[in-house]
Formats: C-alpha cells, sequence, structure tokens
C-alpha cells in the first residue's frame, strides 16, 4: 500500500502535537507540517528525530505536495478560514475545532457567540464519532472531530436513549472533569499554575459549548440534560459521572447487557465488569473510552462512569481513527 501524505496545522498546540506523535508512527502516511501564520512564533518544535517537513500552509502547497488530507488543529476562527482553502485545493479536512460540528450557523452563533462565516459548509460537514457515524466518514470530504466532552458522554448516553430505559422526565446529569490540557496551549490566568495546582473548579455552568453536541448525537433535550465541566489538576484525561433514573431495569446485569450488545464490535470502547469502574489512568496516552455501571434496581437510581483521554480519543486519536475510515485503511492502524 503506497503512503499518503497528510497535513496538520496547528501542529504546535497540544492536539496537533499529538497527532505528529501518532502520524510518524502510522505505518501508511508521511505527515507534513503546514506553517500558519499563527503557528510561527511560539510553542514547541517536534523532536529533530521525529521532524517531518515543513510548507507553508497555502492552497499551492497542498496541490503541489499532492496531500490527500489536512487535519486542521486550530481555533475556529482559523479552521473556518482555511478549511474551504483546503477542500478547494483538493484535499480531505478533519476539522478539530469546533468549526462545524453543529448543523446550522444559528446554534452555531448561539452556543460559540460568534458568527459562522462558512455555513455552506455545514450542510456537508460529517460529525466524526465513528462508533455512530463510520458510513458517512467514509465518504466524507469535511469531518468535524467531536469535542472531548461530547465523546465521552455520547458514548455513555446514546446506547441508554436508544434502549429506552432512562426515565427521562427525571432528567440526566453529566458531571465532567478535565485535566488542564483541554484548554489548550494558548496562556491564561485561569489556567496557569499557580491557579489549577491544589485546585478544582467547575465552569461554563449551563451553557458549555459541548452540551449542543450531546444533545445531537444522544437525541435529547436541553431540558433533560444537566451537563457541568471541572478543570482538575492534571495534565491530561476526562471522567464523567453520569447519574440518571433507570426504568424497565431489574438489574445491573441488564444495564450492562446494553453495552455490550452495542459495542461488541467496537475497537476503542472497553466496558468494565460489575464491581469495576473506570478511572483516567487507565485512558491515558490511547484511543480507548472506557465505561462502567452501577444500578440500584430498587430505586432505579443509575451511575454510568466514562474516562478517556482527552487528547487521544478526545481529539488526535479520534482524528486518525477518522483518517483512517476516510482513506481506507483499518480503523485501528496506528492506534494499537
Amino acid at each position: 500500500m503506497n503512503n499518503y501524505k497528510v497535513g496538520v496545522v496547528g501542529f504546535r498546540g497540544y492536539s496537533g502535537a499529538e497527532l505528529v506523535r501518532l502520524l510518524t508512527r502510522h505505518p501508511h502516511v508521511d505527515p507534513i507540517l503546514l506553517e500558519h501564520r499563527q503557528d510561527s512564533d511560539h510553542g514547541p518544535q517536534p523532536t529533530r528525530a521525529q521532524q517531518p517537513a515543513s510548507r507553508p500552509c497555502t492552497p499551492e502547497a497542498v496541490k503541489a505536495e499532492s496531500l490527500a488530507l489536512v487535519f486542521l488543529a486550530t481555533p475556529a476562527g482559523v479552521s473556518l478560514e482555511l478549511a474551504p482553502q483546503m477542500l478547494r485545493a483538493g484535499a480531505k479536512v478533519i476539522d478539530l475545532s469546533g468549526a462545524f460540528r453543529l448543523r446550522n450557523a444559528g446554534a452555531y452563533s448561539h452556543w460559540y457567540k460568534e458568527t459562522h462565516t462558512a455555513p455552506e459548509l455545514l450542510k456537508e460537514a460529517v460529525y466524526g464519532l465513528p462508533e455512530f457515524c463510520r458510513d458517512g466518514i467514509a465518504e466524507a470530504r469535511l469531518i468535524s472531530n467531536p469535542g472531548c466532552y461530547p465523546t465521552a458522554a455520547n458514548l455513555a448516553i446514546q446506547p441508554l436513549i436508544a434502549g429506552g430505559v432512562i426515565d427521562r422526565s427525571a432528567g440526566i446529569v453529566c458531571d465532567g472533569k478535565s485535566g488542564v490540557s483541554g484548554a489548550g496551549r494558548k496562556p491564561s490566568l485561569k489556567t496557569s499554575f499557580c491557579e489549577v495546582t491544589d485546585n478544582f473548579s467547575a465552569y461554563s455552568i449551563l451553557d458549555h459549548r459541548h452540551v449542543p453536541e450531546i444533545l445531537m448525537v444522544s437525541g435529547i433535550e436541553e431540558s433533560e440534560l444537566s451537563f457541568t465541566a471541572h478543570l482538575i489538576p492534571i495534565d491530561r484525561g476526562i471522567l464523567e459521572t453520569i447519574y440518571f433514573r433507570a426504568r424497565s431495569l431489574s438489574s445491573a446485569d441488564e444495564l450492562l447487557e446494553i453495552y455490550q450488545r452495542r459495542y461488541q464490535n467496537e475497537p476503542f470502547v472497553r466496558l468494565y465488569p460489575l464491581g469495576g469502574m473506570p478511572d483516567i489512568r487507565t485512558v491515558d496516552r490511547t484511543n480507548f473510552c472506557d465505561i462502567g455501571v452501577k444500578l440500584d434496581a430498587s430505586t432505579g437510581r443509575a451511575v454510568v462512569v466514562s474516562a478517556i483521554d482527552n487528547l487521544v480519543k478526545g481529539a488526535a486519536g479520534q482524528a486518525v481513527q477518522n483518517m483512517n475510515l476516510a482513506l481506507g485503511f483499518e480503523e485501528t492502524e496506528g492506534l494499537l
């Protein structure tokens, strides 16, 4: 199999650097670093031993290098600028920002508080959560990589909604905790050492921009979900504890069986046996989502715990998983 050339924009950010790490060990692609103007003045270079070739981030460079695909590990505003250019140059695009995750420009403006400047692309962008969108990803020209919090939440919640076992009138509570790298590499007071260390804080309460992705994929209404994000003093990882009232379930075995049926052929979802629960350490630097369940059948109280590495399954690893589907490789290539 011949190698494809793929470009990486934003390679100095946390997700972009993780992409470079994964792509340099992938057997069927050669990564090309694409220098965007906002990349040039800060951030680490990949180590010399892993240094891929570098080119300017222009349509001309994409054509000259015959890039099959370009990753945009950039802020949403930069992705809105670059995605149309990369597509016109003939490359597929996997965007790691929120620029193309929602279905219409109005929803984007509501949640991101910005005007969407490429609304015509929202019609063709495919949401890149492979466990639910695999067929569309394989044929897509523009793939929108999911947010890290929604990845962990939807893999836990959607099978239960599909199975009709949640009492939706009682609501669903999703309590998410993330390491500091989820905020990106750009310096800010909120993510500085003195603010984060020995601390634990909630943020974006009731209006987190990842909420609409959970609603969209799991098929629930905003009034049914209470999502709160928390910043914890670790560098990477997400753990979400999801609380709901179950119906039509008489045992925890039945709850676990729903996941076993849904994910029996999914290589990156791991289920814990009853009595066990995932933690952040078990998914560190992997593309796995680990899920554990608990049910008190007498009261209907149920808890599901979902854990991922926010930089891998929540960003770069999932982007490589999407690339594998888009370019016709084995889905697990370069990730196991």
